[in-house]
């Protein structure tokens, strides 16, 4: 229990306002009903040292079930399991944590937060793979793992082709920034149960080429070095969803769109590599 210690510091950390704040952020984007959708922050070295002192006694260590080694020592702020990111501005202590990966990355325990019995979120395995992904593939730049139930996002995965061609084509052409926020494409995972090794698996398998991989009638789930460009990703992509859904229902043929040419010739300018294969 961490109630009665001092958690100075801890509160104070720019990396948890700044956790809290996109918890909030989310929640009044309208992403998170109830306790859907999950965060997690993979701490630098020196913020944990600096957060140990108000620790609290660690919980027992919990297999994560997929190994992830890379990992092996460090520790995240994470969402809880069954949490509203609703509440997370007014009880953190109760909604999020800090877990730490133990040496051989394949077990985690609490160290701080999710008070009176909380766990992390049930998608921590995919999160922690994702992690060790993306920190491979930016050279340890990523730290942010960010899941929300995008409405856009979503409705679009009843109607386009579940490819990441396809999706990438619509996003990128829907709004003129996305060439230049992600120039890669996005990736596709089609529906899965959440939370398992399956879902995990596929989306890590996607993390290694794209910041953002879509889940089919279940949100997005993207990954950034810092929250402003997670967020940014997520809502850009979001955004431009929501214009492809708009011009969709317009129920009007398309007469002018953003072409291949002019698609590369944003690349060129905003001196970005866009991935070819999509054109």
């Amino acid at each position: 229990m961490c109630r009665d210690r001092k958690m100075d510091k801890i509160m104070q950390l720019p990396a948890m306002k700044g956790f809290i704040r996109m918890c909030d952020d989310g929640w009044l984007q309208g992403w998170h009903e109830r306790n859907g959708g999950n965060l997690s922050y993979r701490m630098t070295r020196e913020e944990a040292a600096l957060c140990a002192d108000e620790f609290c006694e660690p919980g027992e260590w919990t297999a994560i079930g997929l190994p992830v080694r890379s990992l092996a020592g460090e520790y995240f702020i994470v969402t809880g399991s069954g949490k509203y990111f609703r509440n997370v501005k007014s009880d953190p202590l109760h909604t999020i944590g800090i877990v730490e990966i133990n040496g051989q990355g394949d077990a985690w325990r609490i160290v701080w937060g999710l008070e009176e019995g909380g766990r992390p979120t049930s998608e921590l395995p995919t999160h922690l793979m994702n992690h060790s992904v993306r920190k491979e593939a930016t050279g340890g730049a990523n730290r942010v793992i960010y899941h929300c139930h995008a409405t856009n996002v979503i409705a679009l995965t009843y109607v386009l082709p579940l490819t990441d061609r396809d999706f990438s084509r619509a996003l990128w052409q829907s709004a003129t920034e996305c060439p230049v926020v992600f120039p890669e494409g996005v990736g596709v995972c089609p529906w899965m149960v959440p939370g398992g090794t399956q879902i995990a698996e596929a989306t890590s398998r996607q993390m290694e080429k794209y910041q953002a991989v879509i889940w089919a009638q279940h949100g997005l789930f993207v990954s950034g070095p810092d929250y402003d460009t997670a967020f940014g990703l997520a809502h850009t992509i979001e955004k431009s969803a929501e214009i492809c859904r708009l011009v969709m229902a317009a129920g009007q043929p398309v007469r002018q769109t953003i072409t291949d040419e002019n698609l590369r010739a944003i690349a060129r300018d905003f001196g970005v590599e866009l991935n070819e294969e999509f054109l």
